[in-house]
């Protein structure tokens, strides 16, 4: 065997030797800190070339002068590889912390809303990280976010729920006395006109049939994603017949209505007429409800100048609270006490509206304007031809 071979075979084995080692060694201190992997990973390369210049030089294939010049070139190389893995174990060893308490911080905010709704910890800058703990530190962040805004809305559909059922247990438990107190005084023969009471019984069960119904279309529009048939419909022509509807209402309490539509647009949505209707309808008489005597309440139709159908309704409420206009439209609001009376309704008919208006992919929104409330509903216009009903 040539002095090469010999060589070659004795420098394979050490490195081979060393590397054994090295991997035994990794799998003693796995589950320890990385800090220690990292060394030992980086040792062993240097380590496995020491060992082989130093079995050479024993078989005297280097001379001596050879060998500490190799040996010295290898222990310079060594505190540098010593030194870059530190650098480098140091920033992992951070990223890693910090990812540990981003961890931990999406733990404590999930056992405590509070501490989620009080604010973020921020953790370090990820500019002296690796590329790729730098990202996870970013989803985290963003994770959390996410996760604090589904709390919010959480908290605050379940403080809708709460003030729904308050409400509805006291608009059902009024007239549930009431049917009670008729029904036992016909029963005792002790009421004189059975036929007022009798009409008084039928209203009463009206006005307790439309709150289920209310509950019910609520239900449906916020519920699973809208499976009715949608069809082309003439906004122009709903206007006109809600109009028409809650005509003798408004007089009643001395409130003018005007109309206002386009005569050659029939302002075509595609969508559920009825579901639209309902929606127009609860807009018309929440606006004719809150109007005080002789004043008017304004409802028009228009196309925009991006083609989309607009809606508006304008009362003269005399304008609601700044703090109160993002909760016009939850489930159970219903304002102020001036706002809230025997006819105040259940608090679902401007719910019921944002549910249809959003699952025709449309927006609704409110302002307040000079003496009361603007509501705009907005609904995105097909390209089709003249629509029928």
């Amino acid at each position: 065997m040539s002095d090469t071979l010999t060589i070659l075979a004795l420098t394979l084995v050490t490195c081979v030797g060393v590397g054994l080692i090295g991997a035994w060694l990794l799998h003693v201190v796995r589950r320890r800190s990385l800090r220690h992997q990292l060394t030992i990973a980086t040792l062993v390369p240097v380590v496995a070339v020491a060992a082989a210049v130093v079995v050479n030089v024993q078989f005297m294939f280097l001379s001596s002068h050879d060998s500490v010049v190799i040996l010295i070139a290898l222990v310079t190389s060594l505190v540098l590889a010593l030194v870059g893995a530190y650098l480098v174990m140091r920033r992992i060893v951070d990223a890693s912390q910090q990812v540990g308490v981003g961890l931990q911080q999406l733990v404590t905010d999930s056992s405590s809303p509070i501490a989620s709704a009080s604010g973020h910890t921020k953790l370090g800058s990820g500019s002296d990280l690796p590329q790729e703990l730098a990202q996870v530190l970013t989803d985290l962040a963003e994770t959390r976010r996410t996760l604090a805004e589904s709390r919010i809305r959480e908290r605050a559909a379940e403080q809708s729920r709460r003030e729904l059922v308050s409400f509805m247990s006291h608009d059902l438990r009024t007239p549930l006395a009431g049917l009670r107190a008729l029904s036992e005084g016909l029963e005792d023969g002790v009421i004189a006109d059975v036929p007022r009471a009798l009409s008084h019984l039928r209203s009463t069960v009206g006005r307790m049939t439309g709150l289920v119904d209310d509950l019910f279309a609520l239900s449906r529009v916020q519920g699973e994603p809208r499976t009715k048939q949608q069809q082309l419909v003439s906004l122009t022509e709903l206007i006109t017949d809600v109009a028409s509807e809650a005509t003798a209402t408004a007089a009643a309490r001395q409130v003018a209505l005007d109309l206002e539509v386009p005569a050659s647009d029939r302002l075509a949505v595609l969508g559920a007429p009825d579901d639209l209707t309902r929606a127009l309808a609860n807009l018309v008489a929440n606006a004719i409800r809150h109007t005080e005597p002789g004043m008017r309440v304004h409802l028009t139709g228009r196309r925009g100048e991006d083609g989309r159908v607009q809606v508006a309704v304008v009362d003269a409420c005399g304008g609601i609270p700044e703090d109160s206009l993002s909760r016009v439209f939850d489930t159970g609001w219903r304002g102020t006490p001036s706002r809230t009376g025997d006819d105040g309704g259940a608090g679902l008919g401007l719910a019921i509206a944002r549910g249809v208006v959003q699952s025709h992919d449309g927006r609704i929104a409110v302002r307040n304007v000079d003496g009361g409330c603007r509501f705009e509903v907005d609904l995105p216009s097909p390209a089709a031809a003249e629509p029928t009903r």
